[in-house]
């Protein structure tokens, strides 16, 4: 007999795909904010930005050479906001 009132364990790759969709949404709504509202605190407080970047990363070997980056992570209120949407829209599929 199954237990339907379990929930399925949380895969890692889930996770990671929850978070990056929620990135591009945050991002799709710091650009819509920006075009629509006019000059305001608001406005300034929706689109602020917290940048953290990495590299640029040289690999070397000697058969391969490649540079990574730098990668950048910016994060703004906006960004967290779609986190949350997706994560509540995947934990609805459900």
């Amino acid at each position: 007999m199954a237990d339907l009132g379990r929930r399925p364990e949380r895969s890692p790759r889930r996770t990671l795909l929850v978070i990056a969709s929620g990135f591009v949404l945050g991002a799709l709504l710091t650009e819509l904010m920006a075009v629509t509202l006019p000059a305001s605190a608001a406005r300034q407080f929706f689109i602020t930005t917290v940048a953290a970047s990495l590299g640029p990363l040289s690999i070397d070997l000697n058969v391969i050479a490649m540079t990574l980056g730098p990668l950048i992570l910016r994060v703004n209120f906006l960004s967290i906001v779609g986190v949350l949407l997706v994560a509540w829209f995947a934990r609805s599929l459900l």
